[in-house]
C-alpha cells in the first residue's frame, strides 16, 4: 500500500499540469503532501481488513460495500480538505450515501489493497469491482479499479510486464500499444479513468525500478498524484518500496494514517 501513498505524495507537486515534465527532480520537497489518494486508500484498507474480520470464510458483497461506505465516509470526514471532486465530496456528507455514475479515476487510485489480499484473480476482480460501485459505478469507473487490482494481483504473483500487459489489454480492452514518448506530447490534466489508468500502467511498464515509475509519472505530468498512486501501487507489486524512500514518504503523514499502512 506504500506504493500508492508514496505515489500520491512525490507526484501531488506536479498535479494541474505544473513542473517541466522532466525524470529530473528531487523526489520528496517541501511542496510534496498527501492527498484524497492517500486518504481514501488508506479508508479502503481498512474497510476489507474489517470485512475479512467479520466473516468465518470470505465476505459477501454486502458486508464488504458496507465497510466500504463507513470507512469511506470516516476518513473523508475526518480529511475534508484532501482534495476530493465535488460529487465524492457530496456523498461523503451525505447520511444515505448511493452510487452516482462517475467514470473518475478515484476509483483507480483507491483500489490497491484489493490487489494484495485474496488468494485469486476472480476473488481480486470481484472485491475491487465492489470498492468502485460504492461511488463510480459507471462501467469504465469498474472496469478502472478491477484493471489495477488485476495488475497488482499478476506483478506480487510474479507475472511478467509482458503478462500484465497482455492481459489487461484483453481482459479490459485498453489501448496500451502507446509509449510514453507517443503520450506526453497531447497529454494534460484529466480525471477519468480513459485517460488515467493505461497512462498510469505505461509509465510502469517503461520503468525499472519504482522510483523510475514515478518518474515517468512526472514526465508525462497531467493528474500526477492520481497517476503516482495508481502506478506506485503496481510498482510496489512488481519491485517493492526501496525502504529508504518510506521512511522519507512516513514524515509527510499523519500517526492514523501510518498506523493503518503498518497493519496491512
Amino acid at each position: 500500500m506504500y506504493g500508492a501513498i508514496i505515489g500520491d505524495i512525490v507526484g501531488s507537486k506536479f498535479e494541474f499540469d505544473r513542473g517541466d515534465r522532466s525524470r529530473d527532480f528531487e523526489l520528496f520537497t517541501k511542496h510534496d503532501t498527501y492527498t484524497d489518494d492517500t486518504i481514501m486508500t488508506i479508508a479502503v484498507a481498512e474497510a476489507l481488513l474489517a470485512a475479512a474480520g467479520t466473516a468465518v470464510t470470505e465476505a459477501d458483497e454486502e458486508t464488504v460495500k458496507s465497510e466500504l461506505i463507513l470507512s469511506m465516509k470516516t476518513w473523508g470526514q475526518k480529511y475534508p480538505g484532501a482534495g476530493y471532486g465535488g460529487r465524492f465530496r457530496k456523498w461523503v456528507l451525505s447520511a444515505d450515501p448511493k452510487p452516482y455514475g462517475s467514470y473518475g479515476n478515484g476509483s483507480a487510485m483507491r483500489v490497491s489493497p484489493a490487489g494484495w489480499l485474496y488468494d485469486s484473480m476472480e476473488r481480486t476482480r470481484k472485491v475491487a469491482r465492489w470498492t468502485a460501485e460504492v461511488t463510480h459505478n459507471h462501467p469504465e469507473g469498474v472496469k478502472g479499479a478491477e484493471s489495477i487490482a488485476a495488475a497488482i494481483y499478476m506483478a506480487r504473483n510474479k507475472a511478467t510486464k509482458e503478462e500484465i500487459r497482455e492481459y489487461i489489454a484483453r481482459e479490459f480492452k485498453y489501448n496500451l500499444s502507446r509509449s510514453l514518448d507517443d503520450i506526453r506530447p497531447g497529454y494534460h490534466h484529466v480525471e477519468d479513468c480513459m485517460r488515467t489508468v493505461p497512462e498510469a500502467l505505461e509509465c510502469f511498464f517503461e520503468a525499472d525500478s519504482f522510483e523510475s515509475t514515478l518518474r515517468n509519472v512526472a514526465y508525462i505530468g497531467g493528474d500526477t498524484d492520481t497517476l503516482g498512486a495508481i502506478a506506485g501501487a503496481v510498482a510496489e507489486a512488481f519491485w517493492g518500496v526501496p525502504d529508504e524512500i518510506v521512511a522519507k514518504a512516513k514524515g509527510y503523514l499523519p500517526a492514523e494514517v501510518i498506523a493503518v499502512a503498518e497493519k496491512w
